[in-house]
Formats: C-alpha cells, structure tokens, sequence
C-alpha cells in the first residue's frame, strides 16, 4: 500500500488530480460552517428540529452543513432530484429529451444544462420550505421575519447548492473520481467524528455496564466490519459472459477467433439508487412542511419520516426500481448484440442478433434483481440498528455504502491511472 501510495506522488498529473480533489473538498467544508445571513444558526442544534428522522439525515448527507444552517445546508440534493426527473423523463416522456439521450456526447451536454437549469427551480423550491419549516418550528432562528429576508436566505440557499454542483463538475474534471459523489462521500465521512461521540454518551456514560457497553462497541465494531466486507464482496461481483469471435481471412492475415467475455456486475449501478431514492423520498417531506397543515400534509408527515415503516418499505422500492433503471441505462442488451454480431461476435450455445439480446436481458435480470436486494437490505439496517440501540443516527448502511462504494470507483480511477505508467496500484488480482 505505501508503495502504491509513493507511486502516485511519482506522477504529476494524478498528483496534482488528487490535490485539487482535496482543495474542493476543504472549500466544501468551509462553506459547511458558513451561515446564511439573518439566521441565528446556534439556537438550531438545541432545537426539536434536531431531532427529526428526515433533518438528522438530511444533516449526515450535508455533513452537518444543515444544523449549522450554512450556505451548502440542502447539500447537493436537488441537483440529485433534478438528474432523476431529467432521467425519467428520457425514457420516452419528452421523445426530444430521448432523442438528446440517443445523441451522444452532445445530447448529453443537453440534458446536462436542463438537470442544472432544473437544479435551480427545485433548490428555491426547497430553500423557501425549509426556511419556512425552521420558521415555524425552532423559535428565534430567523433574526429578520421580512419578506425581504426570506427571499435573501432563499437566494443564498440555492446559491450554494449551485456553486456545490459547480464544485462537483470541476471535481470530475479535474480531480479524481466522479464530483457529486465526493462531496457526498465527504459529507459523511465528517459525521463519523459526531455518530462516535453520540455512541460514547449512550452507552459509556448511562446508568447501562461498562461491560455491556464494551460488549456493544465490539459487536458494532464486528458488524460494521462484516457489512463493509459485504460491500465490497458484491461490488466486485462480476458475471462474465463468455464471447467467441469467428475467423476472418483478409487477404493473407487472419482475423478473429479470440475468446473474451462480457463483464456483467451484480451492482452495475453502484450507490445511484440510494442516493436516488433518498432523495426522491425527502421531496415529499418538503413539500409538505412548506404547505399549510391538511389532511394530506399531516399524513406525509406522519408516515413519510425516515425511519418509519412506510418509509423503509418505499425505499426499499425504490432502490430495486432504480438498480434496474440505471442498470439497464448504462448497459443496452440490444447494443451489445448488434456490436458482437457486427463484429462477427456471438455467445456460444447462442445464436446472434435477437436471441442474444434475451439472453444478456436475461442474464442482467437475474444478477440486477440480487444487486437490488443487497443494496435495499442495507439500507434498511440504520432503521433496525436505531431500533436496537435507542440512537438517533442516520449514519448507518446507506452511508457505509455510499462511503465504501465511493471510495472504490476512485480507487479504479487512481488504479488505471497508475497502470497506464506501469505502476503498480492498491488492488492485486490473482
């Protein structure tokens, strides 16, 4: 490992991908502890506001930006809501966004610049809410009652959620790994230091054994350490589908007759539909807390709370419709087959063109479905940890998950960097 550490110093570009990566990072976490003006961001943290399912994880996702009520406090999540709607409605909604879908790199720039214009709308959208919500809920938080105040806290708000996708953009540019998530990942990773001191005051100074506590540290310790070993068991998870190329005589060479496979990953989506599904669940929420109470509004407060089982049981839904989503937005059966018989490719046992393309359909829905299952199982464990040990935190699968499958898509990245120079790397295939 230290090897492999002192050969990425040895190369500059990726060093300097690194270091830029590490500054957005620092200037991500600046903003974190910056407040929005006419906001007394002190009187939150006391606050009962504090101790709602959908703030505390809304507060871990923006690595505690939320409780100071800074200028990043929404995070990066309507940028988030904003790719989704962006991406459904590609799927054959609006057949010109489809059509941009279908065009490459310039489509996508496309539909780039409405998911930021789309970013914009909601981020007011969800700014105006919560300042609205904090108003009602955490007296003596807004220092100025004005219009003219909300409108300036709205502004600032979505400022920062647009400067934080900027930020994400120039991180998958010019750094290392893919930007959103970084700022994600680094999000979370700095609630780690306030989870390990809310463990230490419930168990290590109540009334409960300092024998049962340190029992309780090392089973944490054990399952923390059997989920990550899980994590990484299935995102390495690979189903090769063997490819056999005929022969072709040009002239006097000989072409083709090589075998190689498709490699086709139980988790080809990766955390996207967690992130996606929690995004998409806390819209509700906000919505409902910006609008005057009815029957409606006092429902989806009622059972749309993180943590409730209605909540479990949608994001569990979620997950398993947006792990076949991206899947198979990312991997296209139908493209597959054309290319390997166009190449002269087939699957043995197969016959090319349209069966093939059932086969590999088939292939991903088999391994997409047990891909789905394991991201939505642990999802689901912060509810049952906070149900076993009496603790509000939101830490728990999703963020392990998205903190270990981050960490391991810029780890390829740093990965092939290094073997493009003939370095060697972390990872060491036997």
């Amino acid at each position: 490992m230290f090897t492999a550490i002192s050969n990425i110093w040895k190369v500059s570009d990726l060093r300097n991908r690194i270091l830029f990566t590490l500054l957005m990072i620092l200037v991500f976490r600046i903003g974190s502890f910056i407040p929005v003006p006419n906001v007394n961001a002190s009187v939150l943290a006391s606050a009962s506001a504090a101790s709602n399912p959908l703030f505390g994880m809304l507060n871990t996702f923006s690595g505690g930006a939320l409780q100071n009520y800074s200028i990043f406090a929404m995070s990066i999540t309507p940028y988030i809501t904003a790719s989704i709607i962006v991406q459904l409605l590609a799927m054959g909604v609006i057949p010109k966004f489809e059509e941009w879908q279908k065009e490459g790199e310039a489509g996508r720039k496309r539909l780039a610049q409405i998911t930021r214009y789309g970013t914009i709308v909601l981020g007011l959208i969800q700014a105006f809410g919560l300042t609205v919500t904090f108003s009602r809920t955490v007296a003596g938080l807004l220092v100025d009652t004005s219009w003219t105040s909300y409108a300036l806290i709205t502004i600032t708000l979505t400022a920062g959620t647009a400067f934080l996708m900027w930020l994400g953009e120039q991180i998958t540019d010019k750094g290392i790994g893919n930007g959103i998530s970084i700022i994600i990942f680094a999000g979370i990773i700095a609630r780690v230091e306030s989870g390990a001191r809310q463990i230490y005051a419930g168990w290590f100074t109540s009334d409960a054994p300092i024998g049962m506590s340190i029992v309780k540290l090392a089973l944490l310790i054990v399952g923390v350490v059997l989920i990550i070993a899980a994590i990484v068991f299935i995102y390495q998870g690979v189903r090769r589908v063997p490819v056999q190329y005929a022969k072709r005589v040009v002239g006097r060479k000989q072409y083709g007759g090589q075998s190689t496979h498709i490699p086709l990953k139980v988790n080809a989506s990766g955390v996207i539909p967690v992130i996606f599904a929690s995004s998409l669940l806390t819209f509700p929420m906000t919505i409902a807390q910006f609008l005057p109470a009815n029957t409606v509004t006092n429902w989806i407060k009622a059972n749309l709370g993180a943590g409730h089982p209605l909540y479990v049981s949608l994001e569990v839904l979620l997950i398993i419709f947006f792990t076949y989503f991206y899947t198979f937005v990312q991997i296209n059966p139908q493209q597959l087959a054309d290319g390997m018989k166009k190449n002269g490719g087939f699957i043995p046992g197969i016959r090319p063109g349209k069966p093939t393309e059932m086969f590999i359909t088939r292939v991903m829905n088999r391994i997409t479905l047990a891909g789905a299952i394991y991201l939505a199982a642990i999802a689901a464990l912060p509810v049952i940890f906070m149900n076993v040990s009496g603790l509000n935190m939101y830490f728990g699968g999703t963020g392990l998950l998205i903190v270990v499958g981050v960490a391991l898509d810029t780890m390829k990245q740093v990965e092939s960097q290094l073997l493009q120079r003939h370095y060697k790397g972390f990872i060491r295939n036997r």
